[in-house]
C-alpha cells in the first residue's frame, strides 16, 4: 500500500489510501490511535489513519457496512480478517475488493490504472 501511495497519491487528489484500524481480529490492533500511527510510521505508511473502527457485526461503523453491502465477499458479508481492501471510484461507489493476500502491485494497481485512466 505503501508503494502503492508513492506512486499515485499525492497532492492531486486522484488517488488516496485511507486507513482504518480495527481490534476485531486477533487483537492485531491493541494500542491508542497514536500508537497504531507511530508503528505504521515505522514502515513508511503516509497515507490517511483513521480512529479505531469495528468493520463486523451490529456495531460496525457505517461505511463498512456500506462498503461490505456494495462489494460482499465471499463467504458472506463481512471482513474475515485485516487488511481487506476496497476500491472506491470518484463517485463513491465500491467497485472492487480484495483479500489481505491480494498482491498490491501488480494486482491491485491494474485496476487503479484503470479508474485512473492510465
Amino acid at each position: 500500500m505503501v508503494e502503492l501511495h508513492n506512486k499515485y497519491g499525492g497532492d492531486e487528489g486522484k488517488f488516496n489510501i485511507l486507513a482504518f484500524p480495527c481490534n476485531q481480529f486477533g487483537g492485531q490492533e491493541p494500542g491508542t490511535e497514536a500508537e497504531i500511527k507511530a508503528f505504521a510510521a515505522g514502515f513508511g505508511v503516509k497515507f490517511d489513519m483513521f480512529s479505531k473502527v469495528k468493520v463486523n457485526g451490529d456495531d460496525a461503523h457505517p461505511l463498512w457496512k456500506y462498503l461490505k453491502s456494495k462489494q460482499g465477499g465471499t463467504l458472506g458479508n463481512f471482513i474475515k480478517w485485516n487488511f481487506t481492501k476496497f476500491l472506491v471510484n470518484k463517485e463513491g461507489i465500491p467497485v472492487a475488493r480484495y483479500s489481505p493476500k491480494t498482491n498490491c502491485i501488480p494486482d491491485i494497481e491494474k485496476d487503479i490504472k484503470k479508474y485512473l485512466e492510465i
